[in-house]
């Protein structure tokens, strides 16, 4: 088992900057993955991460969204020889420390995703804490279960071999709905999840992405593609349930 950091970036410099020294305190090797930065911002962060030795860099020409930016990580992993990838921010927002207790998990359970369930601080806006209660009902009823703790953290450890299952067996989505569309489609193809509490935190400085109307527009495509998803697979859900109850 070989572990690697995927680390997705766009136009984060200033917060990565502070990020990735600790990281590479850590010791593991790392893929950044950058998706069409600003071509400024791309040659900073080449010269920057040339002083890495265990850190590579690959880029997306164009901004593809952070899902496609992780799907190209999993694919250079593979071809690495990695077997588990662990994708974090490259804000800064999730708690580094924590990586060791994923790995941890893995090495027990080599066929699980391990996400993080955040813990948040005080920092947190309101509108996310809500947003993810919302997303927490629609994941249950696409589901049929109660499996997925949260949909929206972007701090997993993937296993390849299940991951590459997934990529193949479905189109995901490839931006701000990557996440929750993977973890809803791992339930459906019965790939174990394990969660793990991590502290997340907003910094004041901090730059999101997220574009509040067409991100959550997508957000509202995507739950309406996988309750129709989930019709057609009701039968077999349910049943895994049943079956699940009186083991």
């Amino acid at each position: 088992m070989k572990y690697c950091l995927i680390i997705p970036h766009y136009n984060h410099l200033d917060a990565f900057q502070k990020f990735l020294p600790i990281l590479s305190n850590l010791s593991y090797p790392s893929i950044v993955v950058d998706d069409g930065s600003l071509p400024a911002t791309v040659e900073q962060l080449e010269n920057f991460i040339a002083a890495y030795d265990s850190v590579s860099l690959i880029k997306h020409v164009n901004n593809r969204g952070k899902g496609a930016a992780v799907i190209s990580g999993c694919y250079q992993a593979s071809v690495l020889g990695y077997t588990h990838i662990i994708q974090i921010d490259a804000d800064g927002q999730h708690d580094s420390k924590d990586i060791d207790k994923f790995i941890s998990y893995s090495q027990q359970n080599p066929q699980s995703i391990i996400s993080g369930k955040p813990v948040f601080d005080g920092s947190a806006p309101k509108a996310r804490r809500y947003g993810r209660k919302i997303t927490d009902f629609w994941v249950a009823l696409e589901t049929l279960s109660l499996q997925i703790k949260d949909s929206l953290c972007g701090f997993r450890l993937y296993p390849l071999q299940q991951m590459e299952m997934l990529i193949d067996h479905y189109c995901i989505g490839p931006r701000m709905d990557f996440d929750t569309d993977v973890l809803v489609k791992a339930v459906w193809e019965n790939v174990p999840l394990h969660f793990i509490p991590t502290k997340v935190i907003y910094p004041l400085s901090g730059v999101s992405h997220f574009r509040y109307i067409s991100d959550n527009w997508r957000l509202i495509r995507l739950h309406f593609r996988l309750m129709l998803g989930m019709f057609l697979r009701a039968p077999k859900l349910l049943y895994r349930r049943i079956i699940s109850i009186f083991r």
